[in-house]
């Protein structure tokens, strides 16, 4: 059986309704960079969805070329995940989505070099016709975060995130969002699939102690 990240790593995908702490390690993905309103058809977010998800399947199914990847095994591909800010706003307007700065990622297995991910950039780019020159291999530590698993919409969220602002208060934690330590959300629903008041995203918000 393939290996799950979602199963295998439930404390990281997989919370309660509820706010937890938790300390998340270093992790490497694959990277796409961009702005503006992600609901755009055809803009640059949903190019970067194409990018991401032809290198991400590409390592997938590398074994299957005549590449070989040290200490391969096979496993299911990551949610979909981003961060996202604005400039000169401390959280998130979720009114105002012109304004939205992204880092768009899918986590890669450890065994994944950055050798291999630039293999599989080239490959992707000639096999699946995607010019995937904008991503990049990315390794980001969160340390310290409070997370939720909110259902809904995204406008929404800022119900989801006053709780996280309710619980943190009442633990002696304060946010510590800023340009390095950026709001995070993991998609665990597909949106062709799932109808958008059911869907589930974890909310994560880098912390610290008071």
């Amino acid at each position: 059986m393939a290996f799950d990240f979602k199963k295998e790593y439930k404390e990281f995908y997989l919370p309660k309704n509820k706010p937890e702490i938790v300390t998340v390690p270093q992790m490497n993905y694959v990277a796409v960079r961009g702005t503006g309103n992600p609901n755009e058809e055809g803009g640059a977010y949903q190019n970067a969805l194409s990018v991401l998800y032809a290198i991400a399947y590409t390592l997938k199914m590398s074994y299957k070329t005549d590449y070989k990847i040290d200490g391969f095994f096979e496993y299911v591909v990551p949610p979909l995940e981003g961060f996202w800010w604005q400039d000169k706003v401390n959280r998130i307007d979720y009114s105002n989505k012109n304004t939205f700065n992204w880092i768009s990622v899918i986590r890669l297995p450890d065994f994944i070099t950055k050798k291999d991910f630039e293999w599989a950039v080239q490959y992707a780019t000639k096999k699946k016709n995607v010019d995937c020159s904008s991503a990049e291999y990315l390794t980001i530590e969160e340390g310290l975060c409070v997370q939720i698993m909110h259902t809904g919409t995204f406008d929404d969220e800022p119900a989801t995130v006053e709780i996280m602002d309710t619980y943190l208060k009442q633990n002696g934690y304060e946010n510590d969002l800023n340009d390095k330590r950026l709001h995070h959300e993991i998609y665990l629903s597909d949106p062709r699939k799932v109808a958008p008041e059911k869907r589930k995203t974890v909310i994560r918000h880098p912390i610290r102690k008071i």
